[in-house]
């Protein structure tokens, strides 16, 4: 065996020892930015980046990556169902949520769907890598603020946390602004929430009133009223 075969096999054999990690974010400057710092981390290395839930449904399950690093902020399809569905078709890999919002109801919206993890992107470095390992041996990382976040709900859980539609309260807080005809923006100006937290609160509505637009989720929202 030559020796250019034999360091292309012993390439190939650390390759196959690196854990795979694959990471769905629709910023490109953002995939970049995650894909060079994975490439610091000795043991692990990314082998797949989707920009889209969509994308990451079709190519993922071929790949099957040990972790993937999901956004919550896609566009269409959230990072939220994107993590359910990945969840059917790879139910060993491990899904670590990396965004930048700590929101109580995006983080339980993400537990439930099958997250097993939940990160801020400002977490440092040392951090994200130690989340990593922490993932496979088992593990539920997350960021300080998260884990808080987690801690009030179990305190808080035997309160009333659902309308009669079946909506969170945070949920019902965006359908009756929602009903009193506030856009987006305004909506998330009223209850301190950004833009795109609004949005995906919106999708989760939607679904749940079985409903396909705004007008049809207030239509739904007033008929309970009267009801």
């Amino acid at each position: 065996m030559s020796k250019l075969s034999e360091k292309k096999l012993n390439v190939a054999a650390v390759r196959e020892s690196l854990v795979r990690v694959a990471m769905v974010e629709d910023e490109r400057e953002i995939r970049e930015s995650w894909v060079k710092l994975l490439g610091t981390f000795p043991d692990f290395t990314c082998v797949c980046t989707c920009a889209s839930g969509e994308e990451a449904i079709k190519q993922l399950p071929g790949v099957r990556p040990q972790i993937v690093l999901m956004d919550i902020f896609l566009p269409r399809m959230s990072g939220i169902e994107c993590t359910a569905r990945l969840k059917e078709l790879l139910p060993d890999t491990q899904i670590l949520i990396l965004t930048s919002v700590a929101d109580d109801e995006l983080v339980f919206m993400a537990l439930q769907a099958g997250a097993d993890g939940y990160l801020l992107k400002s977490t440092q470095p040392a951090e994200l890598q130690g989340a990593l390992q922490d993932l496979l041996r088992g593990g539920a990382p997350m960021t300080g603020a998260v884990a808080r976040r987690v801690v009030r709900y179990f305190r808080q859980r035997d309160q009333p946390k659902e309308s009669g539609l079946g909506l969170s309260a945070r949920e019902e807080e965006v359908l009756i602004l929602l009903s009193k005809g506030y856009g987006n923006k305004e909506i998330a100006g009223q209850i301190g929430l950004s833009v795109d937290t609004v949005s995906t609160y919106l999708k989760q509505i939607y679904k749940k009133l079985h409903v396909h637009s705004r007008t049809e989720a207030v239509m739904r929202y007033t008929q309970s009223k009267i009801s």
